[in-house]
C-alpha cells in the first residue's frame, strides 16, 4: 500500500503542479478563455489513464496463465524504464519545469484551443499512463486489490490538496529536494517490480531458472504479520526467489541508484576535474614564464629590450659630460 501511495503522490504531484502552473500562467496574462481548454485536456488524459487500466484490468482475465504471465512481466519491464526515465528527466528538469511549460504554452496560444488541449493532455497523461500500468502490476501481484488501489487513491488526493495549496501561495518546499528524495525510493520500488515481473517470465515458461531458488524462507516467514506485508508493498519481496529475480534486483538497483544520486553533471568524476585544473594552472604557468622570457616583464628578467637599455645606459657613462646627461642638467 506505501509503494502505491508513493506512486499516487509522486506522479499525482507531477500532474499537479503542471496544471498549476498552466492555469496560474493564463491567469496572470489575462488569458482566462483559454481556461476551459486546459481543463478538457485534463480530463481526456484522465478519462484515457482509467481506460488503458481498465482495459489492463478486465482485457487480460480471458487469456491463458501463461499469456497473463508474459504480459504482466513483460509490461512490468515497460513499467520500469518508464518511471525510471521520468525520475531522471524530473530529476534534471525540477528546477526549469516552470520556464519550459511557459514556453510550450506561449507556442499553444498562438495555434489555438486544440493546441492548448494536447499541451495539457500531453502533460497530464504521461503520468497518467505510468500510474495505471504501476498500479495494475501492483494490484495484480496482490492477494487483495483494493490495498494497492486504496494507497494509489490517497497518494492522488494529497497530491491533489498539495497542487491547490501551491496554487495558492500557501505551500512552499524545496522541490528539487522533494523529487530527489521520492524518486530514490521509487528507484528501489522499481527494483522489486522488475525483479517480480522477470518472476512472471520464468512462470510464462518465456525465461527459464525458475526452479533455481536464491534462498527460501517460506517456513520462517509468515505472510500475514506487519512486516511481511511492509516488504511485500515496498519492495515486492517474496521469500523464495529465483537467482535470476535477485541478479535483476541487484543489477538494476545499484546502478541506477548511484547515478540518480550523483551530482548533476555525472559521469564527469572528480579526479577527472581536479586533472583538468592542474592541467589548466600548468597552462597558465607556461603562458606567463613565455612572456617573462620574450618581453622583459617587470620581474627584472633578461629580455632583449632591457640589455638595449643596459647598452644605453654604459655608451652614454663613456661620452664626455654623460655625468650631466644622466643629470639632466647643464653647467
Amino acid at each position: 500500500m506505501f509503494a502505491n501511495y508513493l506512486i499516487g503522490l509522486r506522479e499525482g504531484l507531477e500532474a499537479s503542479l503542471v496544471v498549476c502552473i498552466l492555469v496560474a500562467y493564463l491567469v496572470k496574462t489575462d488569458n482566462r478563455k483559454a481556461l476551459p481548454a486546459i481543463w478538457i485536456g485534463v480530463g481526456i488524459a484522465v478519462t484515457v489513464s482509467l481506460a488503458f487500466g481498465a482495459g489492463l484490468q478486465f482485457g487480460t482475465q480471458e487469456l491463458t496463465f501463461e499469456a497473463q504471465e508474459l504480459i504482466g512481466g513483460g509490461l512490468s519491464i515497460v513499467a520500469v524504464a518508464l518511471v525510471t526515465w521520468m525520475v531522471f528527466w524530473m530529476r534534471r528538469t525540477a528546477r526549469h519545469l516552470k520556464a519550459e511549460l511557459h514556453g510550450k504554452l506561449d507556442a499553444a496560444l498562438n495555434l489555438g484551443t486544440g493546441a492548448l488541449v494536447a499541451t495539457a493532455f500531453l502533460a497530464v497523461g504521461r503520468e497518467g499512463i505510468e500510474t495505471s500500468l504501476f498500479v495494475w502490476r501492483s494490484v495484480d501481484a496482490a492477494d487483495d486489490g483494493w490495498r494497492p488501489l486504496a494507497g494509489c487513491l490517497l497518494g492522488l488526493l494529497t497530491a491533489v490538496v498539495m497542487g491547490w495549496l501551491f496554487y495558492r501561495g500557501a505551500l512552499r518546499i524545496n522541490l528539487s529536494k522533494f523529487f530527489q528524495w521520492t524518486g530514490g525510493m521509487l528507484v528501489v520500488v522499481a527494483a522489486g517490480v522488475l525483479a517480480y515481473g522477470m518472476h512472471d517470465l520464468q512462470e510464462a515458461r518465456f525465461v527459464g531458472g525458475l526452479g533455481d531458488k536464491a534462498f527460501d524462507i517460506s517456513d520462517s516467514y509468515p505472510p500475514d504479520t506487519w512486516h511481511a506485508t511492509l516488504l511485500k508493498g515496498i519492495f515486492n519481496f517474496q521469500p523464495d526467489p529465483t537467482v535470476l529475480q535477485v541478479t535483476v534486483w541487484a543489477l538494476y538497483l545499484y546502478p541506477t541508484l548511484v547515478l540518480f544520486l550523483a551530482p548533476v553533471g555525472f559521469p564527469a568524476s572528480a579526479l577527472g576535474r581536479k586533472a583538468a585544473l592542474g592541467r589548466e594552472e600548468q597552462k597558465a604557468s607556461h603562458e606567463q614564464g613565455e612572456s617573462a622570457g620574450s618581453g622583459g616583464g617587470s620581474d627584472g628578467g633578461p629580455g632583449p629590450d632591457r640589455e638595449r637599455m643596459r647598452d644605453g645606459a654604459r655608451g652614454a657613462g663613456d661620452r664626455p659630460g654623460g655625468d650631466e646627461v644622466r643629470g639632466g642638467t647643464g653647467p
